[in-house]
Protein backbone atom coordinates (compact mmCIF):
# COMPACT_ATOMS: atom_id res chain seq x y z
CA UNK A 1 0.00 0.00 0.00
CA UNK A 2 1.42 3.36 -0.98
CA UNK A 3 1.08 6.06 1.64
CA UNK A 4 -0.57 9.38 0.76
CA UNK A 5 1.14 11.12 3.66
CA UNK A 6 4.48 12.77 4.26
CA UNK A 7 7.02 12.85 7.06
CA UNK A 8 7.65 15.97 9.09
CA UNK A 9 7.64 17.29 12.62
CA UNK A 10 4.93 18.21 15.09
CA UNK A 11 5.22 21.97 14.66
CA UNK A 12 5.56 21.95 10.87
CA UNK A 13 2.62 22.62 8.59
CA UNK A 14 0.70 19.71 7.10
CA UNK A 15 -1.33 19.40 3.92
CA UNK A 16 -4.52 17.65 5.04
CA UNK A 17 -5.93 16.87 1.61
CA UNK A 18 -7.00 20.35 0.42
CA UNK A 19 -6.59 22.03 3.83
CA UNK A 20 -3.25 23.49 4.89
CA UNK A 21 -2.79 23.10 8.66
CA UNK A 22 -0.33 25.45 10.35
CA UNK A 23 0.96 22.58 12.49
CA UNK A 24 0.18 18.97 13.37
CA UNK A 25 -0.99 19.71 16.93
CA UNK A 26 -4.69 18.84 16.92
CA UNK A 27 -7.16 19.82 19.61
CA UNK A 28 -9.00 16.61 20.44
CA UNK A 29 -12.77 16.63 20.96
CA UNK A 30 -13.42 17.35 24.64
CA UNK A 31 -16.88 17.13 26.15
CA UNK A 32 -17.09 20.13 28.48
CA UNK A 33 -20.82 20.55 29.26
CA UNK A 34 -21.06 24.32 28.71
CA UNK A 35 -23.98 24.57 26.28
CA UNK A 36 -26.67 24.78 28.97
CA UNK A 37 -29.92 22.87 29.06
CA UNK A 38 -30.83 24.20 25.61
CA UNK A 39 -27.80 22.45 24.07
CA UNK A 40 -27.29 25.58 21.93
CA UNK A 41 -23.63 26.66 21.55
CA UNK A 42 -23.04 30.03 23.17
CA UNK A 43 -20.64 32.94 23.54
CA UNK A 44 -18.68 31.20 26.30
CA UNK A 45 -17.99 28.29 23.96
CA UNK A 46 -16.94 30.70 21.21
CA UNK A 47 -14.43 32.29 23.59
CA UNK A 48 -13.08 28.90 24.65
CA UNK A 49 -12.47 27.61 21.13
CA UNK A 50 -11.09 30.92 19.88
CA UNK A 51 -8.53 30.87 22.70
CA UNK A 52 -7.27 27.59 21.19
CA UNK A 53 -7.33 28.61 17.51
CA UNK A 54 -3.55 28.18 17.06
CA UNK A 55 -4.07 24.41 16.92
CA UNK A 56 -3.49 23.00 13.47
CA UNK A 57 -7.08 21.77 13.62
CA UNK A 58 -9.76 21.96 16.31
CA UNK A 59 -12.10 18.99 16.51
CA UNK A 60 -15.11 20.37 18.34
CA UNK A 61 -16.58 18.42 21.21
CA UNK A 62 -18.87 15.46 20.57
CA UNK A 63 -22.16 16.93 19.34
CA UNK A 64 -25.39 14.99 19.22
CA UNK A 65 -27.18 14.46 15.92
CA UNK A 66 -30.73 14.20 17.33
CA UNK A 67 -32.67 14.16 20.61
CA UNK A 68 -32.41 10.36 20.57
CA UNK A 69 -28.62 10.71 20.51
CA UNK A 70 -28.46 12.71 23.75
CA UNK A 71 -27.11 11.28 26.97
CA UNK A 72 -24.72 13.82 28.46
CA UNK A 73 -25.77 16.76 30.60
CA UNK A 74 -25.46 20.14 28.84
CA UNK A 75 -23.58 18.85 25.81
CA UNK A 76 -24.35 20.62 22.50
CA UNK A 77 -26.42 19.41 19.58
CA UNK A 78 -26.58 20.09 15.84
CA UNK A 79 -30.22 19.25 15.07
CA UNK A 80 -32.10 22.58 15.30
CA UNK A 81 -31.76 25.91 13.53
CA UNK A 82 -30.85 27.55 16.84
CA UNK A 83 -28.01 25.07 17.35
CA UNK A 84 -26.74 25.72 13.83
CA UNK A 85 -26.71 29.46 14.44
CA UNK A 86 -24.98 28.97 17.79
CA UNK A 87 -22.27 26.88 16.19
CA UNK A 88 -21.93 29.40 13.35
CA UNK A 89 -20.92 32.08 15.85
CA UNK A 90 -18.30 29.71 17.28
CA UNK A 91 -16.89 28.72 13.90
CA UNK A 92 -16.84 32.29 12.60
CA UNK A 93 -14.86 33.39 15.65
CA UNK A 94 -12.34 30.55 15.24
CA UNK A 95 -11.94 31.34 11.55
CA UNK A 96 -11.38 35.03 12.30
CA UNK A 97 -8.57 33.96 14.63
CA UNK A 98 -6.97 31.90 11.84
CA UNK A 99 -8.11 28.48 13.01
CA UNK A 100 -9.74 25.51 11.29
CA UNK A 101 -12.51 23.44 12.84
CA UNK A 102 -14.28 20.10 12.33
CA UNK A 103 -17.42 19.03 14.20
CA UNK A 104 -17.61 15.58 15.80
CA UNK A 105 -20.95 13.85 15.16
CA UNK A 106 -22.21 11.79 18.11
CA UNK A 107 -24.91 9.29 19.05
CA UNK A 108 -24.49 7.86 22.54
CA UNK A 109 -26.54 4.70 22.11
CA UNK A 110 -26.65 2.59 25.27
CA UNK A 111 -24.40 5.05 27.15
CA UNK A 112 -27.48 7.22 27.56
CA UNK A 113 -30.37 6.86 30.07
CA UNK A 114 -34.15 7.08 30.10
CA UNK A 115 -33.92 10.37 32.03
CA UNK A 116 -32.87 11.98 28.74
CA UNK A 117 -35.74 10.42 26.79
CA UNK A 118 -38.96 11.04 28.71
CA UNK A 119 -38.68 7.70 30.47
CA UNK A 120 -38.03 5.66 27.32
CA UNK A 121 -34.92 3.45 27.26
CA UNK A 122 -31.83 4.34 25.32
CA UNK A 123 -31.27 2.46 22.06
CA UNK A 124 -28.45 0.14 21.08
CA UNK A 125 -27.63 -2.65 18.62
CA UNK A 126 -28.55 -5.24 21.27
CA UNK A 127 -30.28 -5.17 24.65
CA UNK A 128 -27.01 -5.40 26.61
CA UNK A 129 -26.36 -2.97 29.47
CA UNK A 130 -23.03 -1.37 30.33
CA UNK A 131 -21.44 -3.45 33.09
CA UNK A 132 -18.66 -1.38 34.61
CA UNK A 133 -20.13 -0.43 37.97
CA UNK A 134 -20.33 3.26 37.07
CA UNK A 135 -23.55 5.29 37.29
CA UNK A 136 -24.76 7.55 34.50
CA UNK A 137 -24.99 11.29 35.14
CA UNK A 138 -28.42 12.55 34.14
CA UNK A 139 -30.43 15.75 34.66
CA UNK A 140 -31.78 14.01 37.78
CA UNK A 141 -28.37 13.16 39.21
CA UNK A 142 -26.39 9.93 39.07
CA UNK A 143 -28.53 6.96 38.04
CA UNK A 144 -27.82 3.25 37.68
CA UNK A 145 -27.28 1.94 34.16
CA UNK A 146 -30.25 0.48 32.32
CA UNK A 147 -30.77 -2.21 29.72
CA UNK A 148 -31.13 -0.45 26.35
CA UNK A 149 -33.75 -1.25 23.73
CA UNK A 150 -32.40 -3.11 20.71
CA UNK A 151 -33.02 -1.16 17.54
CA UNK A 152 -35.26 -2.76 14.96
CA UNK A 153 -33.72 -3.15 11.51
CA UNK A 154 -36.26 -0.78 10.01
CA UNK A 155 -35.20 2.00 12.42
CA UNK A 156 -31.55 2.05 11.43
CA UNK A 157 -31.89 3.92 8.09
CA UNK A 158 -33.60 6.71 10.03
CA UNK A 159 -30.54 7.08 12.27
CA UNK A 160 -28.29 7.11 9.22
CA UNK A 161 -30.45 9.95 7.92
CA UNK A 162 -29.92 11.78 11.21
CA UNK A 163 -26.18 11.68 10.54
CA UNK A 164 -26.75 13.05 7.03
CA UNK A 165 -28.91 15.89 8.33
CA UNK A 166 -26.39 16.67 11.05
CA UNK A 167 -23.66 16.90 8.40
CA UNK A 168 -25.85 19.27 6.39
CA UNK A 169 -26.31 21.40 9.49
CA UNK A 170 -22.55 21.38 10.16
CA UNK A 171 -21.98 22.57 6.61
CA UNK A 172 -24.51 25.36 7.12
CA UNK A 173 -22.72 26.37 10.33
CA UNK A 174 -19.48 26.82 8.39
CA UNK A 175 -17.40 23.94 9.74
CA UNK A 176 -14.40 22.98 7.61
CA UNK A 177 -15.37 19.33 7.94
CA UNK A 178 -16.79 16.72 10.28
CA UNK A 179 -15.52 13.76 12.26
CA UNK A 180 -17.72 10.68 12.71
CA UNK A 181 -17.43 9.48 16.31
CA UNK A 182 -16.98 5.73 16.03
CA UNK A 183 -15.09 5.32 19.31
CA UNK A 184 -15.35 5.07 23.09
CA UNK A 185 -18.35 2.78 23.37
CA UNK A 186 -20.93 5.01 21.71
CA UNK A 187 -23.46 3.84 19.12
CA UNK A 188 -21.19 3.22 16.14
CA UNK A 189 -18.62 1.46 18.34
CA UNK A 190 -21.45 -0.59 19.83
CA UNK A 191 -22.38 -1.78 16.34
CA UNK A 192 -18.75 -2.55 15.47
CA UNK A 193 -17.92 -4.71 18.45
CA UNK A 194 -19.10 -8.27 19.07
CA UNK A 195 -19.34 -7.59 22.80
CA UNK A 196 -22.21 -5.17 22.24
CA UNK A 197 -23.60 -6.32 18.89
CA UNK A 198 -25.25 -9.72 19.04
CA UNK A 199 -27.71 -9.13 16.21
CA UNK A 200 -28.60 -11.79 13.65
CA UNK A 201 -29.77 -9.45 10.88
CA UNK A 202 -27.83 -7.56 8.21
CA UNK A 203 -26.20 -5.39 10.92
CA UNK A 204 -24.64 -8.15 13.00
CA UNK A 205 -23.30 -11.69 13.15
CA UNK A 206 -20.05 -11.19 11.23
CA UNK A 207 -17.25 -8.65 10.99
CA UNK A 208 -18.60 -7.39 7.68
CA UNK A 209 -22.16 -7.00 8.96
CA UNK A 210 -21.07 -5.28 12.16
CA UNK A 211 -19.21 -2.75 10.02
CA UNK A 212 -22.28 -2.08 7.88
CA UNK A 213 -23.76 0.67 10.09
CA UNK A 214 -20.51 2.65 10.10
CA UNK A 215 -20.23 2.21 6.35
CA UNK A 216 -23.74 3.54 5.80
CA UNK A 217 -23.02 6.52 8.05
CA UNK A 218 -19.84 7.32 6.12
CA UNK A 219 -21.76 7.06 2.84
CA UNK A 220 -24.40 9.45 4.19
CA UNK A 221 -21.95 12.01 5.55
CA UNK A 222 -19.76 11.96 2.42
CA UNK A 223 -22.87 12.73 0.37
CA UNK A 224 -22.81 16.14 2.12
CA UNK A 225 -19.12 16.90 2.71
CA UNK A 226 -16.53 15.58 0.26
CA UNK A 227 -14.67 12.63 1.72
CA UNK A 228 -11.52 14.77 1.97
CA UNK A 229 -13.35 16.80 4.65
CA UNK A 230 -14.59 13.81 6.68
CA UNK A 231 -12.65 12.00 9.41
CA UNK A 232 -13.52 8.90 11.42
CA UNK A 233 -12.50 8.17 15.00
CA UNK A 234 -11.94 4.61 16.29
CA UNK A 235 -10.78 3.22 19.66
CA UNK A 236 -9.59 -0.37 19.17
CA UNK A 237 -7.97 -0.72 22.60
CA UNK A 238 -10.43 1.09 24.83
CA UNK A 239 -12.45 -0.20 27.75
CA UNK A 240 -14.40 3.04 28.24
CA UNK A 241 -18.15 2.38 28.48
CA UNK A 242 -17.42 -1.33 29.04
CA UNK A 243 -15.98 -2.12 25.61
CA UNK A 244 -13.45 -4.67 24.40
CA UNK A 245 -14.13 -7.67 22.16
CA UNK A 246 -12.09 -10.81 21.60
CA UNK A 247 -12.03 -10.25 17.83
CA UNK A 248 -11.11 -6.57 18.04
CA UNK A 249 -8.04 -6.92 15.82
CA UNK A 250 -9.99 -8.49 13.00
CA UNK A 251 -12.87 -6.02 13.38
CA UNK A 252 -10.83 -2.84 13.45
CA UNK A 253 -8.45 -4.03 10.73
CA UNK A 254 -11.43 -4.66 8.47
CA UNK A 255 -12.92 -1.26 9.34
CA UNK A 256 -9.64 0.53 8.53
CA UNK A 257 -9.34 -1.27 5.20
CA UNK A 258 -12.88 -0.32 4.23
CA UNK A 259 -12.44 3.29 5.31
CA UNK A 260 -9.25 3.54 3.25
CA UNK A 261 -11.35 3.24 0.10
CA UNK A 262 -12.99 6.63 0.68
CA UNK A 263 -9.83 8.80 0.70
CA UNK A 264 -11.05 10.41 3.91
CA UNK A 265 -9.53 13.50 5.51
CA UNK A 266 -8.02 11.24 8.17
CA UNK A 267 -8.42 8.24 10.42
CA UNK A 268 -8.29 9.26 14.10
CA UNK A 269 -7.15 6.34 16.26
CA UNK A 270 -7.32 6.44 20.04
CA UNK A 271 -4.24 4.25 20.29
CA UNK A 272 -3.06 5.28 23.74
CA UNK A 273 -4.15 3.35 26.83
CA UNK A 274 -4.82 6.25 29.20
CA UNK A 275 -8.57 5.50 29.23
CA UNK A 276 -7.89 1.87 30.10
CA UNK A 277 -7.08 -1.21 28.00
CA UNK A 278 -9.42 -4.18 27.60
CA UNK A 279 -6.49 -6.62 27.49
CA UNK A 280 -8.14 -8.92 24.97
CA UNK A 281 -4.78 -9.22 23.24
CA UNK A 282 -1.88 -7.03 22.18
CA UNK A 283 -2.77 -3.37 21.81
CA UNK A 284 -3.25 -2.09 18.26
CA UNK A 285 -0.76 0.68 17.57
CA UNK A 286 -0.45 3.31 14.87
CA UNK A 287 1.99 1.23 12.85
CA UNK A 288 -0.70 -1.47 12.58
CA UNK A 289 -3.05 1.05 11.02
CA UNK A 290 -0.34 2.43 8.71
CA UNK A 291 -0.41 -0.94 6.96
CA UNK A 292 -4.17 -0.74 6.45
CA UNK A 293 -4.91 2.93 5.88
CA UNK A 294 -2.91 4.96 3.35
CA UNK A 295 -4.39 8.36 4.17
CA UNK A 296 -3.57 10.83 6.94
CA UNK A 297 -3.41 9.16 10.35
CA UNK A 298 -3.97 10.84 13.72
CA UNK A 299 -2.94 9.39 17.08
CA UNK A 300 -4.49 10.27 20.44
CA UNK A 301 -4.50 9.60 24.18
CA UNK A 302 -1.64 10.21 26.58
CA UNK A 303 0.82 11.86 24.20
CA UNK A 304 3.24 14.57 25.28
CA UNK A 305 5.33 16.74 23.01
CA UNK A 306 8.20 14.26 22.90
CA UNK A 307 6.17 11.14 22.18
CA UNK A 308 4.09 13.03 19.61
CA UNK A 309 7.22 14.23 17.87
CA UNK A 310 8.56 10.67 17.80
CA UNK A 311 5.35 9.26 16.32
CA UNK A 312 5.41 11.82 13.52
CA UNK A 313 9.13 11.70 12.80
CA UNK A 314 9.15 7.91 12.53
CA UNK A 315 6.20 7.99 10.15
CA UNK A 316 3.61 6.29 12.35
CA UNK A 317 1.36 9.38 12.47
CA UNK A 318 0.83 12.59 10.55
CA UNK A 319 -0.91 14.46 13.38
CA UNK A 320 -1.38 13.98 17.11
CA UNK A 321 -4.50 15.04 19.00
CA UNK A 322 -4.13 16.41 22.52
CA UNK A 323 -7.02 16.39 24.96
CA UNK A 324 -6.33 17.18 28.60
CA UNK A 325 -3.35 19.46 27.85
CA UNK A 326 -5.76 21.69 25.91
CA UNK A 327 -8.06 22.07 28.90
CA UNK A 328 -5.56 24.23 30.77
CA UNK A 329 -3.21 25.36 28.01
CA UNK A 330 -5.10 27.37 25.39
CA UNK A 331 -1.74 28.30 23.84
CA UNK A 332 -0.47 24.72 23.71
CA UNK A 333 1.21 25.21 20.33
CA UNK A 334 3.10 28.27 21.56
CA UNK A 335 4.16 26.42 24.71
CA UNK A 336 5.54 23.61 22.57
CA UNK A 337 7.29 26.10 20.29
CA UNK A 338 8.96 27.96 23.15
CA UNK A 339 9.55 25.18 25.65
CA UNK A 340 7.24 26.82 28.17
CA UNK A 341 5.88 24.62 30.99
CA UNK A 342 2.34 23.27 30.83
CA UNK A 343 -0.34 24.21 33.33
CA UNK A 344 -1.98 21.31 35.16
CA UNK A 345 -5.68 20.93 34.29
CA UNK A 346 -6.72 20.39 37.90
CA UNK A 347 -9.79 18.53 39.11
CA UNK A 348 -12.31 16.86 36.76
CA UNK A 349 -15.07 18.48 38.83
CA UNK A 350 -13.87 21.80 37.42
CA UNK A 351 -13.83 20.48 33.86
CA UNK A 352 -17.61 19.93 33.89
CA UNK A 353 -18.70 22.78 36.16
CA UNK A 354 -20.99 24.41 33.54
CA UNK A 355 -19.32 27.76 34.35
CA UNK A 356 -16.52 29.87 32.91
CA UNK A 357 -14.25 28.81 35.79
CA UNK A 358 -12.04 25.95 34.63
CA UNK A 359 -13.09 26.53 31.04
CA UNK A 360 -12.06 29.93 29.67
CA UNK A 361 -10.14 31.04 32.78
CA UNK A 362 -6.83 29.28 32.08
CA UNK A 363 -4.52 32.06 30.81
CA UNK A 364 -1.94 31.91 28.08
CA UNK A 365 1.67 31.69 29.26
CA UNK A 366 2.86 34.82 31.03
CA UNK A 367 -0.60 36.32 31.36
CA UNK A 368 -2.52 36.60 34.60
Amino acid sequence: MSSETSSGSLLESFQLRDLTLNNRVIMAPLTRSRSGESRIPNDLMAEYYTQRASAGLIIAEATTISPQANGWVQSPGIYTDEMVQGWKKVVDSVHQAGGKMFLQLWHMGRASHSDFHDGQPAVAPSAIAIDNGEPIRTPNGKQPVEIPRALESKEIPGIVQQYRTAAENALSAGFDGVEIHGANGYLIDQFLQSKTNQRDDEYGGSIEKRYRFLGEVVDAVTSVFPAKRVGVRLSPNGIFNDMGSSDYREQFSYAAEQLDNYRLAYLHVVDGLEFGFHEQGEAMVLSDFRKLFAGPLMGNCGYNQQSAEAAISNGDADMIAFGRPYISNPDLVERFQNGWPLTDPGSPELWYSHEAEGYTTFPAHGKA
